[in-house]
């Protein structure tokens, strides 16, 4: 049991889950979607009228944050980031010459952070951009200890982060004022 239990917590795919902010704000977005309404539920001091009101407002609005970030947020500023980065930040640095887009650095990292050299091999060939990478790139995963570009890793995390508190504190509050009480006036809960 403790050793099921010390490979979940130190395997690769948990590790990227944990160093991405993207699946971390996707995660604590969504169990607040589930959590905060079945707290509401559970309330034994509200009436059961109220408890339906504000369960279902508080659902609506987490899954319109959710919604909003997973379909603007990410797209725009995991994106813009990369973009920005290459073309005017750090144009003459060689780690974002290699890449031609945020995905395809994010796929070869993915691949590059696996332990095995033959698991990465695999998985190059198996990859939808390996005919993207170069010569050097897929060098680089054939080694034993390939080159992961921290500086772009880190520049999609900013934009993630930048993207996290503009879209969670300024633009999801607006689109879930749209978007919330005139779904809650048609399921029949609020009557205004």
């Amino acid at each position: 049991m403790v050793s099921a239990i010390t490979n979940f917590l130190t395997s690769p795919t948990l590790t990227n889950i944990a160093q991405s902010t993207t699946s971390s704000v996707s995660i604590e977005t969504g169990m607040k979607a589930v959590g905060r309404p079945s707290f509401i539920l559970a309330d034994k001091q509200l009436s059961s009228q109220t408890k339906r009101y504000a369960a279902t407002k508080e659902f609506l609005y987490q899954a319109t944050c959710l919604a909003t970030y997973m379909l603007l947020v990410i797209p725009i500023f995991k994106k813009g980031a990369f973009k920005l980065a290459k073309n005017h930040i750090f144009k003459n640095e060689k780690a974002f010459q290699q890449f031609n887009t945020a995905d395809q650095y994010l796929n070869y990292r993915k691949i590059a952070g696996m332990y095995e050299k033959t698991n990465r091999i695999k998985a190059l060939e198996e990859s939808k951009f390996k005919d993207t990478f170069s010569k050097e790139l897929k060098e680089s995963l054939a080694s034993d200890a390939p080159e992961k570009f921290n500086l772009l890793k880190g520049v999609i995390e900013f934009g993630n982060i930048v993207g996290s508190v503009l879209g969670l504190a300024i633009l999801a509050p607006e689109v879930s004022h749209l978007i919330v009480h005139p779904a809650m006036k048609a399921l029949g809960i609020d009557k205004k």
